[in-house]
């Protein structure tokens, strides 16, 4: 027989968002910055005129996906959730499309902790879960709490394989 699987219930950290954002303005002014060069040199060198048009579409895409990029992590914050047994890793997101990750701790090869340095400004960590054939992240959890949960996942998984 087969045991009932609950939904996941733990969330990201609420600083996820704010993150998530700052990262993505530093990564728009960058794209931005080259794509004004490139207008720069397609205006001082007169390239030909198909390179304008292409840098002009390049443009527009770039602002939709700015503007998505500040709407996505509301999404993100609101769908994305986590849960721990001695079975399972069970990861759900998805706002649109919805992922549901059930990860056996027979199957878990490693995980670890990582943080960056806006991560770390914010006192979070994300988790990687590594298997055969995949890797899963759980992404902005408080620090504490992302180390105890390496430390739980770690314990299941070796739990598991030496049965």
């Amino acid at each position: 027989m087969y045991s009932q699987i609950n939904e996941p219930q733990q969330r990201l950290a609420k600083d996820f968002i704010k993150v998530t954002i700052i990262n993505d303005t530093i990564e728009n002014i960058v794209w931005y910055i080259i794509l004004g060069v490139l207008f720069y040199l397609d205006h001082m060198l007169e390239w030909k005129e198909w390179i304008g048009w292409v840098l002009i579409s390049i443009a527009i895409i770039s602002v939709i996906a700015s503007i998505w990029s500040f709407i996505s992590p509301f999404l993100v914050y609101k769908n994305w959730r986590y849960d721990v047994s001695e079975e399972f890793v069970q990861l759900k997101s998805g706002a649109i499309r919805e992922d549901h990750h059930l990860i056996p701790m027979t199957k878990i090869q490693a995980v670890s902790t990582v943080q960056g340095p806006l991560l770390k400004k914010y006192g979070l960590c994300t988790i990687s879960i590594k298997t055969i054939g995949t890797s899963h992240t759980i992404p902005a959890l408080p620090k504490e709490a992302a180390v105890e949960l390496r430390n739980q996942i770690a314990a299941f998984a070796k739990i598991k394989e030496v049965e």
